[in-house]
């Protein structure tokens, strides 16, 4: 059961990475292709970086989120990122990019109320809602994770979570099924 809630919690985080990455990517193309005319910066082509980091945290994000709903459904066990303890520090370094760049473009853009009928800023706000959404759902993946690892003394179990050392590809005591 709970393999299953980790993978619906690492399929939605990959949703909104994904759509937080064709945010990121259309905010990217309005600033580095403004038309002319356009009052936004005097019509000069720009990029603010904390865009390029939560497109960047969005590309590691899709990535993660694949690579960990693929390993947990067919009970992978790679050799680099394969334990509980990999799996909570990938986790942290993705919260840690996800909480700045959410935090600096909240402090930047914080309130769009006044600007909706423009696309640019419609494009904004929801940038800024899927980077809190996509946070909240790691928050909510690193603290199973770790509650899982503790509660079974797994920090270096494969973190699939369905460990079983005959079966291990990486076990020590790895026996036969006689």
């Amino acid at each position: 059961m709970l393999g299953i809630i980790r993978t619906i919690l690492y399929c939605v985080f990959g949703l909104f990475s994904l759509v937080l990455f064709g945010l990121t990517a259309a905010r990217l193309h309005y600033t580095t292709h403004l038309p002319l005319g356009d009052p936004l910066n005097n019509g000069a082509n720009f990029f603010d970086p904390i865009v390029v980091e939560l497109l960047f945290s969005a590309l590691l994000g899709m990535i993660w989120s694949i690579y960990a709903v693929l390993t947990i459904h067919h009970l992978r066990e790679d050799r680099w990122v394969y334990s509980f303890a990999s799996e909570i520090l990938v986790l942290s370094i993705l919260f840690l990019l996800y909480l700045v760049g959410a935090a600096i473009a909240t402090s930047i853009w914080g309130n769009l109320s006044f600007c909706q009928q423009f696309r640019a800023c419609r494009i904004l706000t929801a940038m800024l809602a899927f980077a809190w959404m996509s946070w909240i759902i790691l928050l909510c993946s690193l603290a199973t994770s770790v509650f899982v690892a503790i509660a079974n003394a797994a920090f270096f179990a494969p973190f699939h979570g369905r460990w079983n050392p005959r079966e291990s590809t990486y076990s020590d005591r790895r026996t036969s099924r006689a």
